[in-house]
């Protein structure tokens, strides 16, 4: 390989120059990477080509009802200037027949292209989303570096922007490219030559009418593509500026208790104040191009209606044009400037569809390369079933994507039915670990390996409520309907939360009314309720005072006998529940597991003891 270049004598050009080529090449990779995932639509049935064949006729069929009408303003204003009363009757008359023919077509198109595009748009949300929820990889976007910030914006906001828009764009386009053939032809047909002459001199101007009307729209278009160009970028910083300030006004909404508890409004008006004027200096940017691009096309819309009947004054002056000529090529160089011109009217949508596209196409590509990894199983937990025991970890290591070491070469098994409590101080690893044995965190090597046909639950510290009744909170993730009113207020009768059994079907924001103790207790309720064969309790009772965890782990001991658990705590009451206990500890690496305890547990009347001895038949632990 060659050498590289001079630093210091390529600083002033040549690191700007290849940061903007990389640019240049991540955005048209992002365009490609969005088209070649939404045009799949079109092959996912008949439907849609039926759709955008229909769209295409009534097009086709409204520019030829324009071209009635043009044809219409020679009839009618020749007709005014030859004074014929009965003519002027009868295209008068004819008027309202092709206006309505008119709105009739306009109106059908409108329909036709609104129903593409919540067509279109409604299969590419169902394909994203499916991505975005499958294999737990909502949650692994937010453990990964890449440019899939506010997922939820992207998926509500740029993906209705990336599907509207284009559909708007094609018809545009068609409807424009139709109409400049046809009324290029008919000024062609009605200007002719024009012959200026100077002293005796003269010059011939063939199609003086179409070089008018080309001439005209490129130095429209020229003017906007020049003076709007940075609208894309000023379009995406306002985006994303947008989707942050709605992160920061949900994240204030879910947290509400917290803050208000902690006294925390003034910090969290000054995080808004911040973000807004972000949102504000990202809109005025907006504002100027959006202000520049106005005035060319306002200047457009002004001076086309015109200029036509200027350049068309010598013939009709000189009385090689009639009238109703004139008129009919007014209207058809406007028809033609409008149909050239259609980039100065959509140019700001153009920029704010290709803003849309790059950050929906952005999520799509960290969605593909979640779905690479997992496809490939390069540096990911392999993941297997066995016959012999519950949960079974070989040789496994938890790792950041970027391969940082979490935990490092844990080894352990266990067997139906057993009791297990994780242990260990913040920071070793603890909550990857239950993580990684959840499916959720994939990076790392070694295997999992869970007894075939188990059932496995997970119990998070944090209590998840989802929107809706409280019959839907018990019955998550099973539908509404999973389980009858007498398993329900059986369920809530045992975790001590009799008292909202006649508010089952009741709609409110239970995540907000319920304390975190009553949201955990609600946890246990479902557990309950599912009967799963392996359950995973990740600090589930950190929010209960030592009574109720008491309480809920007895009643999971007793109704669950069989189940086996695997508990994460702190609390040494825990230790009552459980046959063994692993400690893991930081080492040089990542963490590891250092101790496999086991405990054994009796019961005397209504008092627990317990005593430690070694477990004999433990697998060997690696060595730091």
């Amino acid at each position: 390989m060659g050498g590289s270049p001079n630093p210091a004598m390529s600083a002033p050009f040549g690191p700007s120059t290849q940061s903007d080529d990389k640019e240049r090449r991540r955005r048209r990779y992002l365009l490609r990477q969005f088209w070649t995932s939404a045009l799949q639509y079109w092959r996912s049935g008949p439907r849609p080509g039926v759709l955008t064949a229909s769209l295409v006729f009534v097009i086709v069929v409204t520019v030829g009802v324009q071209y009635l009408l043009n044809l219409w303003n020679r009839a009618f204003f020749n007709a005014l200037e030859g004074h014929s009363g009965s003519a002027v009757l009868m295209t008068g008359l004819l008027f309202p027949v092709l206006a309505a023919a008119s709105v009739a077509m306009w109106g059908l198109a409108v329909k036709l292209r609104l129903a593409t595009q919540r067509r279109w748009r409604a299969w590419l949300n169902n394909d994203v989303t499916s991505r975005w929820l499958g294999q737990g990889r909502y949650f692994q976007l937010n453990l990964i570096r890449g440019d899939h910030q506010n997922p939820e914006y992207r998926i509500a906001e740029d993906l209705r922007i990336a599907t509207e828009s284009p559909v708007d764009f094609a018809a545009g386009v068609l409807q424009a490219g139709l109409s400049a053939i046809t009324f290029v032809i008919v000024l062609w047909t009605l200007g002719g030559a024009l012959t200026l002459r100077f002293g005796e001199t003269s010059v011939s101007i063939p199609g003086f009418l179409v070089i008018g009307a080309v001439v005209y729209a490129f130095l429209a278009s020229g003017a906007m593509v020049a003076i709007g160009g940075r609208y894309i970028t000023a379009a995406e910083h306002k985006n994303q500026a947008e989707a942050e300030y709605r992160y920061v006004l949900t994240r204030l909404r879910e947290n509400g208790e917290s803050i208000a508890l902690l006294g925390g409004e003034e910090e969290e008006r000054a995080q808004l104040d911040r973000t807004l004027r972000n949102v504000l200096a990202r809109w005025r940017d907006v504002a100027v191009q959006y202000m520049r691009t106005t005035m060319v096309s306002q200047g457009s819309a002004q001076i086309a209606p015109v200029l036509p009947v200027l350049l068309c004054a010598p013939k009709y002056l000189s009385g090689e044009m009639s009238l109703g000529e004139l008129m009919q090529a007014a209207s058809a160089f406007v028809s033609v400037q409008s149909a050239f011109s259609w980039l100065v009217d959509n140019y700001p949508r153009f920029a704010d569809w290709t803003a849309s596209a790059r950050r929906i196409a952005a999520l799509m590509v960290s969605l593909d390369a979640l779905e690479t990894a997992e496809q490939e199983g390069i540096g990911h937990i392999q993941r297997s079933t066995t016959q012999e025991a519950a949960l079974r970890l070989n040789d496994l290591s938890v790792t950041l994507d970027d391969g940082t070491s979490v935990i490092n070469e844990a080894e352990v098994s266990i067997a139906p039915g057993e009791k297990v409590l994780v242990v260990g101080e913040s920071g070793t690893g603890k909550s990857s670990l239950i993580r990684a044995i959840a499916g959720l965190w994939p990076w790392g090597s070694g295997e999992i390996q869970y007894h075939a046909g188990a059932k496995l639950f997970l119990l998070p510290q944090r209590g998840y409520l989802p929107i809706g009744s409280l019959r839907r909170a018990l019955n998550y993730p099973s539908p509404t309907d999973a389980f009858d009113d007498e398993a329900l207020a059986q369920a809530l009768a045992d975790v001590g939360l009799s008292e909202l059994q006649p508010r089952l079907d009741e709609e409110a924001p239970w995540d907000q009314i319920l304390s975190g103790g009553e949201k955990q207790r609600v946890a246990f309720a479902r557990l309950l309720l599912q009967r799963p064969d392996i359950i995973v309790l990740d600090e589930s009772t950190s929010a209960l005072d030592p009574a109720g965890q008491h309480h809920l782990m007895r009643l999971l001991m007793r109704r669950l006998p069989e189940a086996t658990l695997i508990s994460v705590g702190h609390r040494p009451e825990l230790e009552a529940f459980h046959e063994r206990k692993l400690v893991m500890q930081v080492k040089p690496g990542g963490a590891q597991l250092v101790k496999d305890v086991y405990l054994i547990s009796k019961t005397h009347g209504s008092r627990w003891r317990w005593r430690w001895r070694r477990r004999r038949d433990a697998p060997k632990l690696k060595s730091a």
